[in-house]
């Protein structure tokens, strides 16, 4: 008891009379605005400049970590005159700031944590098409600033059904020679970036920009090769589909170019000879497809290949010529004779052999070898 008291005297005698002490040539104790603090004690050297023997006098419980906390200094003050510490220079200060420092960890480090701790394992992918979800909703984890090591996986399960885990994690203290140990439970599963419909997408619809946005779905939901967004773009289901449907690859085609029932230019097109006549379409097709096309003047059924919109090719017997560009024989066959005419109509009718190819080319070469009118 005798020792307490004595100890008491010596630590009011140091605190005390600080013009005195400044003569002395010992610094007055001189109290803080500002105080950070790594414990979870707030003691009196962390308040006050020059505590001498009394520093290491808890006062205070530190704020929560990571936040921070004000006092009067009146209050302060209060405090430390029951602590038996007195003679406090605190100049023009109001209040004392105390912040406790924290270590952090943002929500979507702990899922990068996990999902590193998986990446490639349990038949998974890389870590960044790993999506994490904990049981409980972790904003955010402060620690100490004392666990300073990384974090470092010591313990995985995983259940590929299910896509539950059960993951421990260690991190080193500066503090403790033992270290900080942290588990997480929750679901993680592979996912992909696909192009999504945004509404309801008839078959004949174009897509357009505006019709898709682009989101992860589990892999397992997305059988085939995801579309991106860039490549579904301009281009048509191969069937009606509903809005929230995952694209895949095999879902689009090019766009019909020509529809079924549709009006269209049937051309005829050989060595030296380029005919047109109306058609309707009997299927749709795509830039490239083959399609059965109606002749309306004949009434036959002919295959041809889709050149364009609205415009279906069918080409002759004989392709071992080189074309003639097909506006310029367009030309020629507008000098041509009516007996010239109607074989071309007849070989849009019927196959054309080689021979009517070549009588049909009979009057362009008697047409350009006329001779020249006198005036």
């Amino acid at each position: 008891m005798l020792r307490t008291t004595l100890a008491t005297i010596s630590i009011l005698a140091a605190l005390a009379l600080p013009a005195q002490a400044a003569d002395d040539g010992i610094a007055a104790p001189t109290l803080r605005a500002s105080v950070t603090v790594t414990s979870d004690v707030v003691r009196v050297g962390d308040l006050i400049d020059n505590a001498g023997s009394a520093a290491l006098i808890p006062v205070y419980r530190s704020p929560d970590l990571g936040t921070t906390g004000a006092l009067p200094v009146a209050q302060v003050l209060a405090v430390l005159r029951a602590k038996q510490v007195i003679g406090v220079m605190t100049g023009d200060i109001k209040e004392v700031s105390v912040t406790r420092l924290a270590r952090t960890f943002a929500n979507k480090d702990l899922e990068l944590a996990v999902a590193s701790a998986l990446e490639r394992r349990f038949g998974l992918g890389d870590a960044a098409n790993i999506t994490v979800t904990f049981d409980r909703g972790v904003s955010e984890l402060r620690l100490d600033a004392s666990n300073t090591g990384a974090l470092q996986p010591v313990a995985t399960r995983y259940d590929a059904r299910s896509g539950r885990f059960d993951l421990s994690f260690e991190i080193a203290n500066d503090n403790n020679p033992a270290p900080t140990k942290l588990r997480f439970t929750g679901t993680a599963i592979e996912t992909v970036e696909v192009a999504v419909l945004t509404r309801d997408i008839e078959r004949a619809e174009l897509l357009k920009a505006s019709d898709l946005a682009l989101e992860r779905r589990p892999k397992a939901e997305v059988i085939g090769e995801p579309a991106s967004r860039d490549r579904t773009v301009g281009m048509q289901l191969r069937r009606p589909m509903r809005a929230g449907t995952p694209i895949r690859v095999a879902d689009i085609v090019k766009p019909d170019f020509v529809q079924r029932d549709q009006n269209i230019t049937i051309i005829y097109q050989v060595p030296g000879l380029y005919l047109t006549t109306r058609g309707k379409a009997i299927e749709s097709g795509a830039e490239g497809d083959t399609v059965s096309v109606l002749n309306l003047q004949s009434k036959r059924t002919l295959t041809g290949v889709v050149t364009g919109r609205g415009q279906v090719t069918v080409q002759g017997a004989s392709q071992s010529a080189p074309m003639a560009p097909a506006v310029e024989q367009t030309s020629s066959l507008q000098r041509e004779t009516p007996a010239a005419a109607a074989l071309a109509q007849s070989l849009i009718q019927t196959p054309a052999s080689p021979a009517q190819i070549a009588q049909a080319q009979i009057p362009q070469v008697q047409v350009s070898r006329a001779p020249a009118k006198s005036e």
